[in-house]
């Protein structure tokens, strides 16, 4: 099979995109998921997304996402990169609506950058004075430190990724800091199993804390990874309650090719 494919990333987070309307992946050939998102062996990602044809009414496409050790999730900078690979199918369409995995999604362009909506999280635990977790369609712990560069980053994540608590599921860790009005971090990602550039619900999370810690008062959060800057709108009910969250920020063309 040859497989025709275009690379994208955001802020740094790359992922593999593959047309599949017409259903022609084969979706449980996990070998071939990480065969294809390896960086010796194959095209090489921090992930693959299938666009796939809608699943709903009302929606224009389903994002498939697979981690590179062919597990699944939800991923919020792919999510921004498949809208905007679907934008260049559609030519250039403004808006679109879209499953994945944790369900129905809204993407528009916003300010020449991709916006997704993601559902807000359910609750945010704190868990001591320096962690929160809370889910933002991946599970995400919190890790509030003096300064992420300094961080040691795969053993001190590995340590709470193989914790008891988080062992079968898996949680990325985020590692950050409140700094010159925005939040600074650097994520270590499940399923990749080591550091990312940038992580798109690992963002989103990071804002939402620093909201909930009184850091950051919103509508829109300013966080800063390696890989660039993102921003997250935060919109709140009568009762102070998530109500609505949007990530916004790049996402960029990088290649197209095919491979055997």
């Amino acid at each position: 099979m040859l497989l025709r494919f275009s690379k994208w990333h955001g802020t740094g987070n790359d992922f593999i995109l593959v047309d599949d309307r017409a259903a022609a992946f084969p979706v449980e050939d996990h070998a071939l998921v990480r065969r294809l998102c390896d960086r010796h062996f194959g095209i090489g990602s921090d992930g693959l997304i299938l666009l796939q044809a809608p699943r709903e009414p009302d929606t224009q496409f389903h994002m498939e996402f697979f981690n590179p050790d062919a597990s699944r999730s939800f991923c919020g900078n792919g999510s921004r990169c498949a809208f905007a690979f679907w934008s260049t199918l559609a030519g250039g369409a403004a808006t679109a609506r879209f499953t994945a995995i944790d369900g129905v999604h809204e993407a528009r362009w916003d300010g020449g950058l991709p916006c997704v909506s993601l559902l807000p999280p359910k609750e945010v635990e704190r868990i001591d004075e320096r962690m929160d977790f809370l889910h933002t369609g991946s599970p995400h712990l919190l890790v509030w430190v003096d300064d992420p560069e300094t961080i040691d980053i795969l053993p001190e994540a590995r340590a709470h990724r193989y914790s008891e608590r988080f062992a079968k599921e898996g949680v990325n860790v985020n590692f950050l800091r409140w700094h010159n009005g925005c939040v600074e971090m650097r994520t270590y990602e499940r399923g990749v199993e080591a550091e990312t550039l940038s992580c798109g619900t690992g963002v989103t999370a990071a804002a939402i804390g620093a909201i909930h810690r009184g850091h950051a008062t919103g509508p829109r959060v300013a966080v800063h990874t390696r890989g660039g800057e993102l921003s997250v709108e935060v919109g709140m009910d009568a009762q102070q309650r998530i109500e609505t969250v949007h990530l916004i920020g790049p996402a960029v063309l990088v290649y197209e090719g095919s491979i055997g």
